[in-house]
């Protein structure tokens, strides 16, 4: 069999979610998250329309981000639904990630919008499929919430947010 076959198929096989919990504090070289945020602008895009909105957050704006996602989980679940466990483990997964890559659709009116979902879906594949490659953890994360990280986020009137994609080095 091709050998290049043979190991997209290992890596394809291989993909998996892998939570903040077991990553470590260990840097990721930014070279790196350019080249997953780059792998993931040749998904398949109907008429060429790139749909994503892909933003990392590392250092200082990615602990404002958890803490924004922290507040809206403590603004957006009715008081009896509230957990501080929840709200405590939400903050605990940005700590722990090296990078969280924001992931939204911007909608052309050019394409059915489920045609640009489908393509951002395949990006963030393509994030995934990097991230096994180079032996990271990660994973996308779809709070119920997520759409309302868009003023935050400064997202068009155009563009939903779809969720967040946690990277962190595997312990």
């Amino acid at each position: 069999m091709n050998t290049t076959a043979t190991l997209i198929k290992h890596i394809i096989k291989a993909r998996k979610s892998t939570f903040p919990a077991d990553y470590t504090s260990e840097p990721i070289p930014q070279e790196v998250i350019d080249d997953i945020l780059d792998i993931a602008t040749y998904a398949p895009n109907h008429k060429k329309t790139q749909p994503w909105r892909l933003k990392a957050f590392r250092g200082e704006e990615k602990a404002a981000l958890g803490a924004e996602l922290q507040r809206l989980y403590k603004e957006h679940v009715p008081a009896e639904k509230f957990s501080q466990e929840t709200f405590d483990t939400i903050g605990q997964k940005a700590a722990k990630s090296d990078t969280i890559i924001s992931i939204s659709v911007a909608f052309s009116q050019k394409v059915p919008q489920w045609e640009e979902v489908a393509a951002v879906a395949m990006a963030v594949q393509n994030m995934y499929l990097l991230c096994t490659a180079y032996e990271l953890g990660c994973y996308w994360g779809s709070p119920a919430f997520a759409p309302k990280l868009k003023d935050f986020l400064h997202l068009e009137e155009n563009e939903e947010n779809y969720g967040i994609f946690f990277i962190g080095n595997l312990q």
